[in-house]
């Protein structure tokens, strides 16, 4: 057994899980392991290739993450050498709402051979947007009951969100419903299938299930008046057991040591949002400090003393990111996403050519072309909804929009634009903030695209006008979660007993820092007046036509 003490972080992101491997002492990344989920992202079929799923579907398969725990955590201690001895304690991140069924012995549904075949018995993964009935139903008659929760999350619920998949699951598949004896999120049953407690996390209740440290759930009575079936819904399927983040949730058991090659004992961390615990990771642990997590979406974390009511943000709470702080959360639906799309659809042969004849990936042949342009060059502009809208419109049946196309417009243009429009997307959460109070005076980004994509970070600079900071680890998430695996161990074990002496010692910033252009800020504050404009003009109800071509798309018209 060795001197030196290490944690593990799990990061389950939405393309892939990693596992990273960090000294407790000094923050220091001693090996990380990444693997692609099996089957992905469900959203045409399920792993049968026979049943199709419906628009706005996106599924996962549950057992993915098991291999991902399984592989990863093996192969972090074999590439580094380090002895399973001297790991001390793990952490888990997940997205959110990422949620499945499962029986009572924590058994997913989906792994059931009379249920493989009903799209509902997998998991829901964060960007499942089918349930956009039932939250526009929710949000009308929590607003007609006055409901008191509803301005916590900017005055809307989202279809992302648990409430609204239980629905949806009642609704068009009430056998998995009533077989189910619980609903849980992703994140909240891997800490249960390797410690063998339930705990379920303040991060995802708080944000993602309507559940306040001060108020608990909303009452049966507003269950009810959704639908009487979900009268005792939390009681049923939820829990009222809420753990804060930062505690200890457990050990691991004898089955979750065979599971991931950890010792008997070994401390678990209750599990967190992948965005929140990269708070931390970056030396946030006071309010006025923005942190972009940037990567197929965008979140939007932010510390605050007070609660304040800012319309569109996916939810305030208390306790939510730092233990003795008002958590805000607000976000971008689609950001890498936008640029995936792009270059599966709508990008030529013959650049494809020359990125394969150079050696070098379509992005970077696309974002080298983009950065010869100047500024409002390209005569376009664009809404960032091609996954609907987070904040702050709050509304996923809004879609993308490009405007000021013509028979000479080239690709590195049309790409350049969708940049540029995410940048706008972010600018309009910041301004928003500040309308309602909470002031961001410092501008920090972490994720894939903070880490390698300084043409993008250089425009987000100049459209909001605001210095940027990147994370010091090109896996921020996972540090995090590593971080919060070294305060459940606690001091006496070699870790911490707060996540505040975690970060002094762990957290790490790039000496990088990314400064605006004033000429580029003067041209992008134009664009971005002319992206306002559009921006309530299309979302905010004076032309609803994006959702009227939905409804005909769907045949509801």
């Amino acid at each position: 057994m060795s001197s030196k003490k290490y944690s593990i972080g799990l990061d389950f992101g939405t393309q892939q899980g990693r596992a990273l491997l960090v000294d407790v002492e000094t923050g220091e990344e001693i090996a990380t392991d990444v693997m692609e989920y099996p089957h992905g992202v469900m959203d045409e079929y399920l792993p049968d290739k026979v049943t199709k799923l419906e628009p706005d579907w996106a599924l996962q398969h549950p057992q993915d993450y098991l291999d991902v725990m399984a592989s990863t955590i093996r192969n972090v201690l074999k590439k580094s050498g380090v002895s399973a001895d001297d790991v001390i304690g793990v952490g888990i991140d997940f997205t959110a709402c990422t949620m499945l069924p499962i029986d009572k012995n924590g058994e997913p549904l989906c792994f059931k051979k009379e249920f493989e075949e009903n799209p509902h018995s997998y998991v829901k993964l964060w960007k499942h947007h089918a349930a956009q009935d039932e939250a526009n139903e929710l949000n009308r008659i929590a607003e007609e009951r006055g409901e008191s929760f509803l301005k916590r999350y900017g005055g809307k619920i989202s279809s992302e969100w648990l409430i609204p998949k239980i629905w949806q699951i009642i609704n068009e598949a009430p056998e998995i419903y009533y077989e189910a004896d619980k609903f849980i999120e992703a994140g909240d049953w891997l800490v249960f299938k390797i410690t063998g407690n339930e705990r379920r996390n303040s991060c995802t209740a708080g944000y993602k299930a309507i559940w306040s440290k001060r108020e608990g759930y909303p009452s049966k009575e507003f269950f009810k008046a959704l639908d009487p079936r979900l009268e005792n819904v939390v009681d049923e399927k939820l829990s009222r057991d809420i753990y804060p983040i930062g505690a200890k949730a457990g050990e691991i058991t004898e089955e979750g040591s065979r599971l991931t090659g950890l010792k008997v004992g070994t401390a678990v961390a209750v599990a967190n949002v992948d965005a929140h615990v990269a708070v931390p990771a970056v030396g946030i642990t006071e309010p006025g400090k923005m942190l972009m997590i940037m990567g197929t979406s965008t979140c939007h974390m932010l510390l605050g003393t007070e609660e304040k009511i800012v319309p569109g943000i996916c939810g305030v709470v208390e306790d939510g990111i730092i233990p003795g702080y008002f958590g805000y959360e607000a976000g971008q639906s689609c950001v890498g996403d936008h640029f995936e799309w792009f270059v599966k659809n709508c990008v030529p042969e013959e650049y494809m050519k020359e990125a394969r004849e150079r050696g070098i990936n379509i992005h970077k042949l696309l974002r080298e072309k983009a950065s010869k342009l100047k500024p409002g060059e390209t005569g376009l502009i664009a809404l960032d909804w091609w996954n609907g809208n987070r904040s702050v419109l709050v509304d996923v049946d809004l879609t993308g929009l490009l405007i000021g196309c013509t028979l000479l417009t080239k690709p590195e243009e049309i790409y350049r634009t969708l940049i540029e429009a995410t940048a706008y997307g972010t600018r309009m959460i910041i301004e928003t903030f500040e309308e309602y109070g909470i002031p961001i005076k410092e501008l920090y980004a972490a994720g894939g695209i903070a880490e390698k994509d300084e043409f993008m970070m250089q425009i987000y600079s100049d459209v909001t006008n605001r210095e940027i900071k990147i994370s010091g680890s090109p896996q921020a998430c996972a540090l995090g979660s590593a971080m919060f695996g070294a305060v459940a161990a606690g001091k006496e074990k070699g870790g911490y007993d707060t996540i505040f002496e975690a970060a002094g010692k762990m957290a790490k910033i790039k000496d990088k820092i990314y400064k605006p252009n004033k000429e580029n800020v003067e041209i992008y504050n134009k664009l971005y007046a002319e992206y306002k404009i559009l921006h309530d003009y299309f979302g905010r109800g004076e032309n609803n036509v994006m959702k009227r071509l939905k409804e005909i798309k769907l045949g509801k018209a």
